[in-house]
């Protein structure tokens, strides 16, 4: 990547950060599943959906007409200029409007590298954007950051297959992993990617999101249990609940059932919290 930025040091943003293990990280959840991840000086936000309160028509087939997001950012339209500000790279585990909205491609500087799944290059770029990198396999962010793509499945049977193809991402700086599993059920390729990496960090989608018709799409409250019982000692951070209409496990519901089956290495942080581990 040819891009000035990619060397420079990350400036400050509004809101206050909190490291993840050796100072090697500081990761920070906007809302649903934005998250803003600075590691070797570099900074990275991922899944960007910067749409106000009420700015998008409702996902169809939930049982309720509620306009999304449900909730606004946590963060004012001067704080958001300098996040983006900041920004030096891009991820984009899926192109669903949750994840990539309009908004978004239309604040985001059009020459910040974005990195997504390989079936999603051509529509970005037809969006405008001017460096859009595939990550196929694994590749160098910056020097000494490798990100690995990981896979999952955005639902099961006939609702799956409608909602394509998702993924995640392990970023990999020294011998730490942060894994951001991406709209996924647990599945083999989560597993998978659990053990391989074995990810000190690991942020699930949760919200157990579903239509009146089909199983969920993303984590629910058992998939999450799930994933936390083969992290071993590592943390999971349950992110995507309460912002867009179709997702039915709350941050109330997921905690009360953290709880009850005793999962002491699950966190669940509010909009514009840090995340620690």
């Amino acid at each position: 990547m040819n891009r000035r930025t990619f060397s420079k040091i990350a400036v400050a943003t509004a809101l206050p950060f909190m490291s993840y293990r050796k100072k090697l990280w500081s990761v920070q959840l906007l809302r649903h599943a934005t998250l803003l991840i600075k590691a070797n000086n570099t900074t990275i936000l991922v899944d960007p959906m910067f749409s106000p309160k009420g700015g998008m028509d409702p996902v169809g087939n939930a049982g309720n007409d509620i306009r999304i997001p449900i909730v606004d950012l946590p963060v004012t339209t001067v704080e958001l200029t300098k996040i983006l500000s900041s920004v030096d790279a891009i991820f984009v585990t899926h192109t669903h409007r949750d994840h990539w909205d309009p908004e978004a491609q239309t604040l985001l500087n059009k020459s910040i590298p974005v990195f997504c799944q390989p079936s999603d290059v051509e529509k970005i770029r037809g969006q405008g954007f001017n460096i859009v990198q595939p990550v196929n396999d694994k590749l160098e962010v910056t020097k000494g950051l490798i990100v690995h793509r990981t896979g999952g499945q955005h639902g099961t049977g006939e609702i799956g297959q409608k909602m394509g193809a998702v993924s995640g991402f392990v970023f990999e700086l020294e011998d730490e992993h942060l894994y951001i599993a991406g709209d996924t059920i647990w599945c083999t390729e989560v597993e998978d990617a659990l053990k391989k990496f074995k990810p000190q960090t690991t942020i699930v989608n949760a919200g157990g999101a579903q239509f009146l018709t089909g199983g969920p799409i993303t984590m629910n409250a058992e998939d999450v249990k799930k994933t936390t019982n083969a992290v071993g000692p590592g943390t999971v951070i349950a992110v995507h609940m309460d912002t867009i209409n179709h997702c039915n496990v709350t941050r109330p519901v997921l905690k009360k059932f953290i709880a009850e089956n005793n999962l002491t290495n699950v966190q669940i942080p509010d909009d514009g919290a840090s995340i620690t581990s």
